[in-house]
């Protein structure tokens, strides 16, 4: 998995341990953030010199993140998407094995390759997605004395061969049962669209079905449909967050610094503003019904003497472009500042060091708030079919999570599970089916915030399935500290979760990295053998659940543009939906954002994609905070 942001300099704050802190005000020194991209209308090669993924610059240009980012080390090597060492064998696929230690081949039963018969593969699975070859019957070898084969032994060798080969092509489909038969139909069972298209995981997704809306246009080629300038930080700021954008039928909204606005989805034309006394710290991707959200904001802008911290939940109009109410709430006497808000039927939710507090949508009328008294605290919440909250309870040193299904009307405990102690975060992946991700024991070693994925009954509370899913082979993140349902690399449907596997050398004749979607049974634990494929030199990530379908962004190489795909839940087959223009202008700020840390929306031939941070570096171009590409 790639490597986060570190949290803030601050620790986080702990009931009776002195007054809020403000976990979304970073440093006042903001490590370089990416130049912004070339003029897109301009001419293609009269832009600005070569960027992402060119030979002159071959490391793309990082993206600032959703906490400022301490500075990356120096690339190593030749950058994103060039020619590589030509590897003995392609990285995990069938027949071929991963160096060993030294370069020295590995033994028989080494990561993703055939271990001893009757052997499962690491964490149970028979290999990271990929089917195996067949262990193949000893056959007799001629001269040396051997016994001559008779024509019912031939026979017989046979049928074991193909035996062997029927079992290697079907085992992978066979390992998640005949259950899962009943449940998945032809275009993929379960699943359930999220209204604002969103990009972050799963959080709302259903295992009840669906039917996919995105459909392939005549022509796939896209336009640029408009473009938003970074915006200018105020005298003395570095850095502000501008996490925050949503999508309706009719609008594009995206945060800025201090206010919101909504745009034609079409012409990017500005159809309302929502100002805003200070920046937003955090936002729900989630959108209800009638196109209503929730925010996090700073009561007014920060200076250097006055930080600032995020006490104010706002409740936003997307259609009508209006502020419906704007609250806080207390802890004991002191101000809460909170790090994360969600929705869930007709409540707004939001979680943080010193507890959380909730609203009724229509009213702003508040629901409940911390109880000083007590020794647990709501840290934050998962929002959309159902409302989770991560409920820490114990001392410091034995802390304890709670992952409580909750009422959103009264947040009165429906169900709970408890987390072994020594789990410090947890991520709600989503809420229906339940998921949540935790680092266990600080073993994930390249701060995803995942080592495991949890799978909980919502009607039991009782654990269906622990997910090992080490940051070597996935390349999912969650904000587990702070922001509890920011995660990437991931999506939830069809009762499974579906994942990102980290980039490896494509193998073959091609020198290129590529990766793949993955997915995991959520009733079994158990890789299911499905596997959508990037490309020689493409990164796929999914982005979110389109019914039973899987739409999934490919980030391309240096010479063609990014894609976005759907992916059939049964068969994964793969059909592409939009593709980029592949001028020099256009990859220049389409490179810049990154899907680990930008948000990235797509719905009805739109693709939407922001920044999360503004940032007052600059080397001098043109800089963006949306691009944004239509088809027809």
């Amino acid at each position: 998995m790639t490597q986060p942001p570190p949290p803030p300099n601050q620790p986080p704050q702990q009931p009776g341990f002195g007054p809020p802190q403000d976990p979304s005000q970073g440093p006042s020194q903001q490590p370089p953030a990416p130049a912004g991209g070339a003029d897109l209308n301009k001419a293609p090669g009269s832009g600005p010199q070569p960027g992402y993924g060119y030979p002159q610059a071959p490391s793309t240009p990082p993206q600032a993140p959703s906490t400022p980012p301490t500075p990356p080390a120096a690339p190593q090597g030749p950058g994103y998407g060039y020619p590589q060492q030509p590897p003995a064998g392609g990285y995990g696929y069938p027949g071929q094995q991963p160096p060993g230690p030294y370069g020295q081949p590995q033994q028989p039963g080494a990561y993703g390759q055939p271990g001893q018969p009757g052997q499962p593969g690491p964490y149970g699975q028979p290999g990271y997605g990929y089917p195996q070859p067949p262990t193949m019957p000893m056959q007799p070898q001629p001269g040396g004395g051997g016994r001559k084969i008779n024509a019912q032994m031939a026979i017989i060798v046979a049928a074991v061969v193909a035996i062997a080969l029927i079992v290697g092509g079907g085992v992978w489909y066979a390992s998640s049962g005949k259950d899962d038969d009943k449940k998945t139909t032809a275009n993929g069972g379960g699943g359930k669209e999220e209204k604002n298209g969103e990009s972050k995981g799963g959080s709302g997704g259903s295992s009840s079905g669906g039917e996919a809306k995105e459909k392939a246009p005549a022509d796939t080629a896209s336009k640029v449909l408009f473009q938003v300038p970074a915006p200018k930080l105020p005298k003395g700021v570095s850095t502000i967050d501008t996490s925050g954008s949503w999508l309706t039928d009719t609008v594009y909204a995206k945060s800025g610094i201090s206010r919101i606005v909504g745009y034609d989805r079409a012409k990017g034309t500005e159809k309302w503003t929502v100002d805003l006394p200070g920046p937003v710290c955090s936002a729900t991707r989630h959108v209800t019904e009638d196109n209503k959200t929730a925010i996090v904001h700073k009561p007014k802008m920060p200076t250097k003497s006055e930080p600032q911290s995020c006490t104010q939940v706002a409740l936003i109009d997307l259609e009508a472009g209006k502020q419906l109410w704007s609250k806080s709430a207390k802890s004991g006497t002191m101000p809460i500042s909170f790090n994360n808000v969600t929705l869930s039927g007709n409540t707004v939710a939001a979680g943080s060091t010193s507890g959380g507090a909730a609203w009724e949508i229509p009213s702003g009328k508040q629901l409940w708030a911390p109880k000083t008294s007590d020794s647990c605290f709501d840290s934050g919440y998962g929002g959309g079919a159902k409302l989770v909250a991560v409920r820490k309870c114990g001392p410091y040193e034995q802390r304890q999570l709670h992952i409580q299904t909750i009422d959103p009307k009264t947040g009165n405990v429906i169900t709970e599970y408890k987390m072994d102690e020594g789990i410090e975060y947890a991520a709600v992946v989503s809420t229906d089916p339940l998921v949540v991700a935790a680092d266990v024991g600080d073993t994930a070693g390249d701060g995803s915030g995942i080592s495991d994925f949890f799978s909980i009954d919502n009607k039991t509370g009782k654990l269906r399935q622990r997910i090992s899913a080490p940051g070597d082979d996935f390349a999912a993140e969650c904000d587990a500290i702070y922001k509890m349902e920011e995660c990437s690399g991931l999506a939830v449907g069809n009762d499974r979760l579906y994942i990102a596997t980290e980039e490896h050398e494509t193998g073959g004749d091609s020198y290129g990295q590529t990766n793949e979607i993955v997915a995991f049974d959520l009733a079994t634990g158990k890789q299911t053998g499905q596997r959508a494929d990037a490309g020689d030199d493409y990164e796929i990530t999914p982005l979110r659940m389109d019914g039973g379908n899987v739409i999934a962004y490919k980030r391309p190489p240096y010479d063609k543009g990014g894609q976005i795909v759907s992916i059939d839940g049964g068969t994964f087959k793969e059909t592409v939906l939009l593709e980029n223009p592949a001028t020099e202008s256009v990859r220049d700020v389409e490179g810049r954002m990154l899907p680990s840390s930008a948000e990235i929306l797509y719905s009805q031939g739109g693709l939407y994609m922001s920044k999360v941070y503004a940032s007052d570096f600059s080397t001098g171009d043109k800089e963006y905070l949306v691009i944004a590409f239509g088809t027809g």
